[in-house]
C-alpha cells in the first residue's frame, strides 16, 4: 500500500471494504482510515460470506485493544486471516495465548533479547549488513525489497541456530503465511498456500527439535532455549515447542524487510531528509522511529471481544471480532502532530504502536531496533546517494504493509 497517501477523499462507510487486497496490492487505504478515525471511529463490515468484524483505527482504541486481554483475548486467533474460524493453535501458539501462560513461556525468551542481551551481537549485525550493502555499493540496479527480505534471516540465523542453507527456504515460506495471496508467493491458491506454509515450518522446527535432542549437549541458540522453557515448573509439549519456534520464525522473519525498504522509499522521496540525517548521525536513532512509525509493517492485529464492550463511541457485541488497525494508529493527528509528514526529528515518534502494544509487545524489538539503526548507519555512511530505478510494487496483503520490489542504485560515497 502507498505509505505517501494521495489527497482526502469523499468516502463512503458504508461501502468501504477493509477486506479488499486491492486496496493494499494497489490502493491506498490512508484516506479511508483518515475518515474512519473522524467519523467512524468503531467501525463495523459484514463481508459478502457472513463474516463480520469491528474496526478501530484511533491510537487510544487500538492500544486499549491489544493491551487489555481480559477485555479482548488472543485465544481464537489474532490476524485477519483467521477471522470466522478460530485458530486451532489458539492457547497453545505463543501469539494466540493470554497471561498467564503467555508471559510464562514469553518470560524467558524475553531474557535473552533485551537491548542488554543483544548488544553483543552488534558487531556481527554490522558484518552482515555491510555484506548485504556489497551489491548495491557497485552501482547496478538493486532491488532493495526483494533482497531485504532475507536480510532478517542473514541477522537472525545465528542467533536462533538456523544453518545460512535453509535461510532463503524459510524466508520464502514466512511470506507466504503473511500474504499468501500476492503472486510472488501463492501456490496454487491462497488456502493452498497457508496450507503448506503452516506445514513446512511445522515440520521444520520439529525436526530441528528432534536433531538437537538425538545430538544431545547444548547450544546458546534462541530456539535451544526455548526447548528448556518450562512455565508452571512442566516443559513444553513438543506440539508447543513446535508452534512458538513457528512464531519466532515468523516474528524475525515477516516485517524488518518492509521497514527497511518502505523508509529508504520515504529518504528517496525525500532527499533532504537523507542528507539531514547523513549530516547528523546522531538522528538515525529518530530516524528508526520514524520509519517504524511511518511504515507500520504489521499493518493490524486481531483480537475477540471476551464479553459486551464499549469502546469507541459504540459497542461489540460478546465474542465479536475486533481489528485493530496499527497502521492507522501511528498516523492519529491527536499523537502524531501532522501524521501524513515523514520527518526524522519528529518529538514523540517513539509512542508508536510498530511492535503492538501490551503483553504481546514485540518480543524482538530491541533486536530490530538495533539491526536497523546499524543498517542506517552503514547505508547513510556508505552512500552518496540513492535513487529510485524502477517501480515500486506492494505487497498483496491487508495484515502485512510492504514491498515486494523497490529497484534502487546507489552511488558510493567516496573514501577519504
Amino acid at each position: 500500500m502507498r505509505l505517501t497517501p494521495g489527497p482526502a477523499r469523499d468516502v463512503d462507510l458504508d461501502r468501504v471494504d477493509l477486506f479488499d487486497l486491492d486496496l493494499y496490492g494497489a490502493g491506498d487505504p490512508h484516506p479511508i482510515w483518515d475518515v474512519m478515525r473522524d467519523k467512524a471511529p468503531l467501525h463495523h463490515q459484514v463481508l459478502p460470506d457472513g463474516r463480520e468484524f469491528w474496526s478501530v483505527t484511533r491510537y487510544e482504541d487500538v492500544r486499549r485493544v491489544l493491551s487489555d486481554h481480559r477485555e479482548f483475548t488472543s485465544e481464537r486467533g489474532t490476524v485477519p486471516t483467521h477471522l470466522g474460524t478460530d485458530d486451532a493453535a489458539a492457547g497453545v501458539l505463543m501469539t494466540s495465548t493470554d497471561p498467564p501462560r503467555h508471559t510464562e513461556v514469553r518470560r524467558p525468551l524475553n531474557a535473552r533479547l533485551t537491548a542488554r542481551a543483544v548488544r553483543s551481537w552488534e558487531d556481527s549485525i554490522r558484518a552482515t549488513v555491510r555484506h548485504f550493502l556489497e551489491p548495491a555499493l557497485e552501482g547496478e540496479v538493486f532491488d532493495l525489497a526483494e533482497q531485504a527480505l532475507l536480510l532478517p534471516a542473514m541477522v537472525t540465523g545465528p542467533l536462533l541456530g538456523i544453518p545460512a542453507k535453509d535461510w532463503a527456504e524459510l524466508v520464502q515460506l514466512t511470506a507466504m503465511v503473511t500474504a499468501p495471496s500476492d503472486p510472488h508467493f501463492l501456490v496454487g491458491n491462497e488456502d493452498a498456500t497457508l496450507a503448506i506454509s503452516h506445514h513446512e515450518l511445522l515440520t521444520y522446527v520439529r525436526d530441528w527439535a528432534t536433531a538437537r535432542r538425538a545430538g544431545g549437549g547444548e547450544d546458546d541458540s534462541l530456539l535451544h532455549h526455548l526447548m528448556s522453557v518450562r512455565p508452571g515448573g512442566a516443559p513444553l509439549s513438543e506440539e508447543e515447542i513446535a508452534l512458538d519456534g513457528y512464531s519466532i520464525l515468523l516474528g524475525a522473519n515477516v516485517t524488518t524487510p518492509h521497514t527497511v525498504s518502505g523508509t529508504v522509499q520515504a529518504l528517496m522521496e525525500r532527499p533532504e531528509q537523507f542528507a539531514k540525517a547523513q549530516a547528523d548521525p546522531s538522528l538515525i536513532p529518530d530516524l528508526v522511529e520514524e520509519g517504524l512509525r511511518w511504515t507500520s509493517a504489521a499493518c493490524n492485529f486481531m483480537r475477540y471481544a471476551v464479553d459486551a464492550v464499549d469502546i469507541a463511541g459504540g459497542t461489540v457485541p460478546a465474542g465479536g471480532a475486533v481489528v485493530a488497525w496499527i497502521g492507522s494508529a501511528n498516523r492519529d493527528a491527536t499523537q502524531f502532530p501532522d501524521p501524513h509528514t515523514f520527518d526524522i526529528t519528529r518529538a514523540g515518534a517513539k509512542r508508536h504502536g510498530a511492535f503492538g502494544f501490551g503483553p504481546h509487545f514485540c518480543i524482538g524489538a530491541p533486536l530490530a531496533r538495533m539491526t536497523l539503526r546499524i543498517f542506517f548507519e552503514e547505508l547513510l555512511g556508505q552512500c552518496a546517494s540513492i535513487e529510485p530505478a524502477g517501480e515500486p510494487q506492494h505487497l498483496r496483503s491487508y495484515f502485512i504493509a510492504g514491498l515486494t520490489h523497490l529497484p534502487v542504485t546507489v552511488q558510493k560515497r567516496p573514501t577519504p
